[in-house]
């Protein structure tokens, strides 16, 4: 079984996968589907994509010791390859950082700011699973907005992932 550190990362390498699958089914969609708002938690697939990017922005700042006033707005996103770039980026970042981890830095406390101003902490470890936890909250909510618009949301399940690497590995 791998240690601490090695599951952070692959815990990020399935978000990054699942990041990149849904992408990938948000591609069929017009610019009018993507951008038009269904009365979700964020107004359109293209917000939710944005939420889940400035999330994902937002908490690896705060991990540098940063701390942002707020995530940028999906009206910052003109359209799907702007969402892709940016979220393409700060995954690949993500999956840098916790890379270059050791067992030890997981327990380190994280001190930062929210919006507001108030102050919050904890150990770096429980940030991390929140962050991939959060997205795939909100990788669901696209998939149920995907079936709105008529399209076809994908599988974003971890034992996808799992089964994935194993016949990639079996090959």
């Amino acid at each position: 079984m791998p240690g601490p550190a090695e599951l952070i990362t692959l815990l990020f390498t399935y978000n990054q996968w699942a990041n990149r699958r849904t992408l990938g089914a948000c591609e069929a969609l017009t610019s009018e589907q993507f951008t038009r708002a269904l009365g979700s938690s964020f107004a359109s697939v293209r917000d939710t994509l944005a939420h889940i990017y400035g999330a994902e922005w937002i908490w690896r700042e705060r991990f540098e010791g940063h701390s942002p006033a707020a995530l940028p707005p999906g009206t910052d996103f003109p359209d799907g390859s702007a969402v892709r770039a940016a979220l393409e980026d700060i995954d690949a970042a993500l999956l840098r950082y916790v890379a270059g981890l050791r067992p030890e830095d997981l327990d380190r406390t994280v001190e930062f700011s929210r919006a507001g101003g108030k102050r919050a902490s904890g150990p770096l470890w429980s940030m991390l699973h929140h962050v991939a936890n959060h997205s795939t909250y909100h990788r669901g909510q696209i998939a149920t907005l995907l079936r709105q618009l008529g399209a076809t949301p994908v599988s974003t399940d971890l034992i996808g992932f799992y089964r994935e690497r194993a016949a990639g590995a079996a090959a």
